[in-house]
């Protein structure tokens, strides 16, 4: 009767490990995607930002070109 309650005891505490290993992969898959949330959170509120500057660098860009050309035309 020992050895049965052993082996139980044993069986029980592998039980225990493989849903502490699984519960670990759960916190470590949920970490990677609270991560990845975070990420496309912070890109989309940045992609405002991203618009401007992009716009401000292609009128800074036209206006040079333009300042060019008519240097070049002019007297």
């Amino acid at each position: 009767m020992t050895e049965t309650t052993t082996m139980d005891q044993q069986e029980q505490i592998a039980r225990i490990e493989r849903a502490q290993e699984e519960t670990r992969k759960f916190v470590t898959e949920q970490h990677k995607l609270t991560a990845e949330a975070r990420k496309l959170v912070r890109d989309a509120s940045l992609a405002p930002w991203q618009l401007v500057v992009t716009a401000m660098t292609a009128g800074a860009a036209l206006f040079g070109a333009g300042a060019a050309f008519t240097k070049l035309l002019g007297p």
